[in-house]
């Protein structure tokens, strides 16, 4: 695929005024959506109201890398998330475990080590006591087995029919080890390779098979997983990495279109070099769904330079989270955000984040 792939001087898809229409009365579900609704909400209410001059808020990372006098040198990463998954449980995971791994992620793709946690729970009138236990419970080996702690909280109950059973509310802090490249979405230049650590979709067809009681098999689980280890060894392998994306809500697609209007690039993807499980790729296909919008849970998508994509790949490859990791695509000059896929048959296809997610409600 060469820079030509691109298709440059079309405007984004979210340049259209229309997406932003529900705003003039109320949110919409999409909002909440790793599609083009989602982004115009961010870019046109939520990111105005706080951004400031110096603010790590215009970096739009996962996470925030925060930098000042008192920390003596130091830098730390701060996320948030909240999590809104149903079914709560799910095949390979649950909403608790999700909360714990989604936050540990958020603070990897920013270079940190994850030290600590927040968790509130916000919980439904009548919920089961014994199904609490069972987050609960989920949650602390999730934060035992990526070597973090729980260290505050909060829990509110709304009253019955309001909440949904459980939405559980998560900040993480993690300190950024001094060597550590400033990694950031404006980083990407043409020429960089686009690395993935392993198989596509498994997160979001496994919900939504759970969720519809589609009857897909035993072997179509979430990979919901911490990679903050998978994060360091790609760093120590490829020092260059410009950038680092967990891609959930949205998939693999929307994280690189968010890198692309950063950086006023493109990307270019082989589709015939997607990695996919056997389980999921049966799922997607018989559920007509593109598995680059699908979420994925325990998964890195890397921006690396040409020269390191190499070392990058065996160091990933060394990890058990790692094994199919692969080389996807790379970054092109052209439109910013566009992004092109070539096809096995040798065509090409130009993919537009759709309005919504076209799975809501799996993370």
């Amino acid at each position: 695929m060469t820079d030509a792939a691109a298709s440059p001087g079309a405007a984004w898809p979210g340049a259209c005024p229309a997406p932003l229409a529900p705003l003039a009365g109320q949110v919409a579900l999409g909002h909440g959506s790793g599609g083009r609704l989602g982004h115009e909400l961010l870019k046109r209410l939520v990111w105005p109201a706080f951004d400031a001059p110096g603010n790590p808020l215009g970096a739009r990372g996962d996470a925030a890398v925060l930098a000042d006098p008192a920390l003596g040198g130091a830098r730390l990463a701060f996320s948030a998330d909240a999590y809104t998954v149903s079914p709560l449980f799910f095949p390979g995971g649950d909403v608790g475990a999700l909360a714990v791994h989604g936050t540990v992620n958020d603070l990897a793709c920013a270079g940190a080590v994850p030290r600590w946690l927040s968790a509130a729970l916000v919980l439904e009138e009548g919920f089961p006591l014994e199904d609490l236990a069972r987050v609960l419970a989920s949650m602390r080996r999730a934060a035992d087995a990526a070597g973090v702690l729980v260290v505050t909280g909060d829990t509110k109950v709304v009253e019955r029919g309001k909440g949904d059973g459980l939405f559980v509310v998560t900040s993480g802090v993690g300190v950024v080890p001094p060597g550590t490249p400033a990694l950031a979405p404006d980083a990407c230049r043409p020429g960089d390779v686009v690395l993935v650590s392993g198989t596509l979709g498994d997160h979001g067809v496994a919900v939504l098979s759970a969720r519809e009681r589609l009857g897909l098999g035993p072997d179509l689980v979430s990979d919901t997983a911490p990679v903050h280890d998978l994060a360091r060894a790609l760093l120590a392998a490829a020092p260059g990495t410009r950038c680092l994306r967990d891609p959930t809500r949205g998939g693999l697609a929307a994280a690189l279109v968010e890198l692309g209007r950063a950086s006023g690039a493109g990307f270019a993807l082989d589709e015939a070099a997607l990695p996919l499980s056997e389980p999921a790729r049966g799922a997607l296909e018989l559920l007509g769904l593109d598995p680059l919008f699908v979420a994925n849970e325990g998964k890195l998508c890397a921006v690396v330079p040409e020269a390191e994509a190499e070392a990058a790949l065996v160091a990933w490859r060394a990890h058990p989270l790692g094994a199919r990791a692969a080389r996807v695509g790379r970054c092109v000059a052209g439109r910013a955000g566009g992004l092109v896929v070539r096809t096995p048959v040798g065509g090409q296809r130009t993919v537009e984040l759709p309005r919504t997610d076209p799975l809501p409600r799996i993370c």
